[in-house]
Formats: structure tokens, sequence, C-alpha cells
């Protein structure tokens, strides 16, 4: 058996205890983008539900935020930091987001996280059959539906594009 990558095997441990069938996909080459993603899998780019960490920041502390979003998505920081109850939302640093995530940013999965993370997800990605988020590397993914992701994840349905 090849080696699995220590995010890899969390992701896959997380959807398995959760119940969830599904194969986390190990790709030959990294897709650190949507259309990337997309291309690799055969589908629409708004069918790849990317995972951003942010930084929600209030006025005595900061937290953090994953926002599932599709890849045809960008997301409207104002506007989340509105819905949130925030003075701002930032996009995280690479420290902030494998803080938080264990994961390094371009393959972070909305699972398998040391601890759970307040999750948004784009009400947008409901509107598809199938849906891919991200593995826990770059070069991984799975399929999903909108209503798996958001329960698997306890995220809330938002509009945040």
């Amino acid at each position: 058996m090849d080696h699995v990558h220590p995010n890899v095997a969390a992701v896959r441990q997380a959807l398995e205890e959760a119940g969830v069938t599904t194969e986390v996909i190990v790709l030959d080459d990294a897709v650190h983008t949507a259309p990337a993603a997309a291309e690799a899998v055969g589908v629409e780019v708004g069918q790849i539900a990317n995972s951003l960490v942010f930084a929600a920041e209030y006025a005595d502390r900061v937290e953090p935020v994953l926002i599932l979003t599709s890849g045809a998505h960008r997301v409207d920081t104002a506007k989340v930091a509105a819905l949130l109850g925030a003075e701002r939302l930032k996009r995280a640093t690479p420290e902030f987001v494998r803080e938080h995530t264990g994961q390094a940013i371009g393959g972070v999965a909305p699972v398998g996280h040391p601890a759970p993370v307040r999750t948004l997800i784009d009400q947008d990605l409901a509107g598809y059959p199938t849906i891919w988020a991200a593995g826990g590397v770059p070069r991984a993914l799975f399929e999903t539906s909108f209503e798996q992701l958001r329960v698997l994840t306890g995220a809330t349905p938002a509009e945040v594009a």
C-alpha cells in the first residue's frame, strides 16, 4: 500500500466516522484552483466547493471562519463580516490556516481539523446535484452533495458572494 498523507487520512476518517460513503481521490498532480480541480474531475467550476479560511475580527478576539464557496464565486468579505457581526473579515495567513485546520492553503478540506471551525456554506452550491471538495492536500478531492456537506460540517447556508 502506498503512503497516505496524514491530512488525507484525517479527512477519510472524518467522513467514515460521519457515515459518509465517498472516496477521497488523490490525483497525480496538485489542483490549486477551482478551474483546475473542475477540469481534473470533469465538472463545472461552480461544483467545486472551495474551503477558504478567513480571520473574523471582533472587538475582543479573532476567530477562524471556514467558508465553503462555489468555485464560480469570490467571497464578499464585507457582506460576510456583517453577517457574522464581525468588524472585519480578512483572508487568513498560511500560519493561521494551518493552526486552525492542520492543513495548508490550497488543500484545506471541510473536515478533518483538530477542532471544529465555524463554517458557512455558499447557498448556491445547493443548485448542483454533486459537488467536489478538497481532501486535505492540493491533489485530493472527494465528491459529495450540498446537504451532505452542510450536515457533515455543521455549516450555516449563506449568501457569501
